[in-house]
């Protein structure tokens, strides 16, 4: 089956300084038109995503005219005028049964099918982005494909021998590459100003495991991948801070995580707006819409790594941060495309690339290595120093083998030493009630965490850390039957909770990362 198009991207710019209405025809989006802010705004979902999943049955202008029409009149029932004029072809709950005969890990063998989609049809309207091939989406209210939720998914998927279905995840994000020059956060519309951390090169390394030859295959999307977060790099003649780049010294740039709009998100309008209700002026309000914009294309969204204050969630100076993760990703991107590059015998390519990586990792060392903290942290260009939060976060130099061993053993003895709990990793060391904060560990952290340490050499400690995420993920799927986003490592006899929205079950990346710990374990005991 073949896309018969692609959905036309809409820019996302609420109009957010004042409530007076204004005709429909000014209205460029859904989005911005006084139906979105009225629905968002009224408890007629308790998901602000849950409106935006919604297929309007008509154009959003004549929907936007008729509501204006009818408002005001007596009887109107904004819920009944949704549930008339917008339908949910989203997926349903996962409806099923648990096989308690079945363990954890064969029922995740069987959920593959469960949460598979495509390819997908145009639909008029939606706010689904369609794409060519078959994908696996998370679960819950994560009803379509994310970014970097799918490399754990992908490494599940391979452990599992369902090759085919993580090529076509691959194949659907190239896919994206090539049609918007970048992959969003996820495949809606509301997604189109930013991306998620750029794992698709780990993709395409997992892939070339198999299969070295596909490495060369994808360089141009990972060429392109990599010229979306450097894009204006080179007519930067200020050495300022733009898009995604953060300048330091001597010409050289990290990267930021960041988001071209600077309004509330539509999937999360009303909680973006309360939170920006005590700033005084417009200029302070976009300014932390940016921010909280930013934070959420981290995957990361929220914690209390953001802020700038603690315990204050309004603090949250995302784009002022170069974070370990990201320049770490980036590292390992410019080294595969040299490595492709050098497959292909494009010499000037894979030396520009070489030459790249060798730079972002000096950089990684000199301004996200903590000397007095022994650990790597995220830094801020902005007021030159480093943050204060120790996160899971700095394993990622780890992972990617870019620590020295020195570096390497500090890291892991903070880990061990304040990171485990019973369950786990806990993510960060702050209990502020944002969902990436402890007492919640998250499954692609788990995987990060382990493999750096086995890439030192730290054999036994990532059997433990494995060992214990895995009894808890068991614990759970006997409790309650199902696969959890996040867990809460700290307390075993209580499921995980803060955040935006109530916690899903599915689960796309703790199905992949448990089915890849299952085979590692058994690797090590050999």
């Amino acid at each position: 089956m073949k896309v018969r198009s692609i959905p036309v991207f809409l820019s996302i710019m609420l109009l957010l300084s004042s409530c007076k209405e204004e005709p429909a025809s000014a209205a460029k989006t859904l989005y911005e038109t006084q139906l979105f802010k009225a629905v968002q705004l009224a408890p007629v979902f308790k998901d602000s995503k849950a409106f935006v999943d919604l297929v309007p049955k008509r154009g959003f202008l004549e929907l936007e005219k008729s509501y204006l029409a009818q408002k005001d009149l007596e009887g109107f029932d904004l819920q009944v005028f949704v549930v008339d004029n917008f339908e949910d072809r989203s997926m349903k709950a996962l409806e099923f049964e648990t096989d308690t005969t079945k363990t954890m890990y064969e029922h995740i063998t069987l959920m593959w099918n469960k949460l598979t989609r495509g390819p997908d049809e145009f639909v008029a309207n939606s706010s689904r982005i369609a794409l060519p091939n078959k994908y696996v989406v998370p679960g819950g209210r994560f009803q379509e494909i994310y970014y970097w939720d799918s490399y754990f998914t992908l490494e599940g998927l391979l452990v599992d021998d369902r090759d085919d279905l993580a090529k076509n995840m691959v194949d659907n994000f190239s896919f994206l590459i090539d049609s918007i020059g970048f992959i969003p956060n996820g495949t809606r519309d509301y997604y189109n100003t930013r991306s998620q951390p750029p794992f698709y090169g780990l993709m395409v390394g997992a892939l070339a495991r198999k299969d070295s030859t596909l490495i060369a295959k994808y360089l141009p999307q990972l060429l392109k991948e990599y010229r979306y977060w450097m894009e204006g790099e080179q007519n930067n003649s200020d050495h300022k801070s733009l898009n995604h780049l953060l300048p330091v010294a001597d010409g050289r740039y990290l990267n930021r995580y960041w988001d071209r709009g600077d309004t509330p998100r539509p999937e999360a309008y009303k909680e973006d707006l309360h939170l920006a209700s005590d700033l005084e002026t417009d200029s302070l309000k976009r300014e932390l819409y940016k921010n909280l914009r930013a934070a959420a294309a981290s995957g990361w969204d929220f914690s209390s790594r953001w802020y700038s204050e603690q315990d204050k969630f309004g603090s949250t100076i995302t784009t002022s941060l170069a974070p370990v993760d990201l320049n770490c990703l980036l590292y390992y991107l410019e080294s595969l495309v040299a490595r492709a590059a050098k497959m292909e015998d494009n010499t000037e390519l894979f030396k520009e690339f070489e030459l790249r990586a060798n730079s972002r990792k000096k950089l990684i060392q000199d301004y996200l290595w903590n000397e007095e903290q022994g650990f790597f942290m995220d830094y801020d260009v902005m007021d030159d120093k480093s943050m204060p939060h120790l996160t899971l976060a700095g394993l990622f130099p780890l992972y990617f083998n870019m620590a020295t061993e020195d570096q390497a053993m500090k890291v892991k003895e903070i880990t061990l030493n304040h990171f485990l709990k019973d369950g786990g990793l806990v993510t960060t060391l702050e209990h502020s009630g944002q969902q990436w904060d402890a007492p919640n560990g998250w499954a692609p952290l788990q995987w990060i965490a382990v493999h750096g340490l086995l890439n030192y050499g730290y054999k036994e400690e990532a059997m433990e850390i494995m060992q214990r995420w895995l009894h808890l993920n068991e614990k759970v799927y006997k409790d309650t039957g199902k696969m959890m986003e996040k867990y809460n490592v700290e307390d075993l006899s209580l499921l995980s909770g803060g955040g935006e929205y109530e916690t899903q079950d599915g689960f796309g990346w703790t199905n992949g990362v448990a089915l890849g710990f299952k085979k590692l374990l058994e690797e090590l005991d050999e």
